[in-house]
């Protein structure tokens, strides 16, 4: 295994088993590990490998498919070095936090690009590399709908805007 390793930046990756929430699941112990999936590209998932990262394959679900595609578990941790996740759409990006990440197990993807933080471990004499995420930009699908309606004011923040002109007017005497 290397000494050092490098983040390793993904592009336009496809997503699966998303629990951003952490939620307890057949597949997630109960204390909630939030995580997901990322499928690799074949060239980044052979240069992983040699890495030391822990590569799995899915196995071919059709019957045209005859190659298992890599993918790799990436842990989200909002501890010493919590990541960046930006969900992005019609109206712009919005930062979300530990508290609103939750957000992209509902949100399908249109984009994701992201950047993975590599933990080298060794325990009793085993060792590898556990991905961790270190920034995520989820760009969320959006349906003609969603487009059509995305310049139309929120009520409540027009609520709110009105009530600052109202006091702004008191305020100065008006």
């Amino acid at each position: 295994m290397p000494e050092r390793l490098r983040p390793i930046t993904l592009t336009n990756v496809r997503l699966f088993g998303r629990n951003f929430a952490g939620l307890a699941t057949k597949y997630n112990p109960a204390g909630g590990v939030r995580r997901f999936c990322v499928i690799l590209p074949e060239d980044k998932a052979e240069r992983m490998i040699e890495e030391g990262w822990h590569v799995k394959y899915l196995k071919p679900r059709e019957e045209d498919e005859n190659v298992p595609r890599p993918f790799i578990e990436v842990e989200i941790k909002f501890g010493k070095y919590p990541p960046r996740i930006v969900m992005i759409g019609s109206r712009g990006k919005v930062e979300l936090n530990q508290a609103s990440c939750s957000l992209l197990d509902s949100e399908p993807a249109m984009n994701v690009d992201l950047v993975l933080r590599p933990y080298q471990w060794e325990v009793n004499g085993n060792s590898g590399v556990k991905a961790y995420l270190k920034s995520i930009f989820y760009t969320i699908y959006e349906d003609e709908l969603d487009l059509k309606y995305a310049n139309v004011p929120d009520s409540a923040t027009q609520a709110m805007f009105d009530q600052d002109v109202a006091e702004a007017a008191t305020f100065d005497g008006l």
